[in-house]
């Protein structure tokens, strides 16, 4: 299953919370290497964006709070189609 997940990390100053950010990209980069992370952006200022590939819900919800144990954020969650999966829905709808 794909999620999009937007982080807003929890107001502080962010040179307070440089060495958590680094240990952030650790844990990113152990993500990529399992296949469960397809991408990641960091946003303008502050905050991320990453694209998860996980089994489901519970999968999500260990790695969304495993997150914030390094950075504390506010969370959005968007379910996800793979392109090809959207196109192969749309052949079986009968109009």
């Amino acid at each position: 299953m794909l999620f999009l997940v937007i982080s807003t990390p929890a107001p502080s100053q962010p040179s307070t919370m440089r060495q958590r950010r680094q240990a952030y990209w650790q844990w990113i980069d152990g993500l990529r290497d399992k296949g469960l992370l397809r991408e990641v952006y960091s946003r303008a200022g502050r905050g991320a964006v990453a694209i998860f590939e996980v089994d489901g819900n519970e999968a999500l919800h260990a790695l969304i709070n495993e997150w914030s144990e390094i950075v504390p954020a506010q969370f959005e969650v968007i379910p996800l189609l793979d392109p090809a999966a959207a196109r192969g829905y749309l052949e079986t709808i009968e109009v």
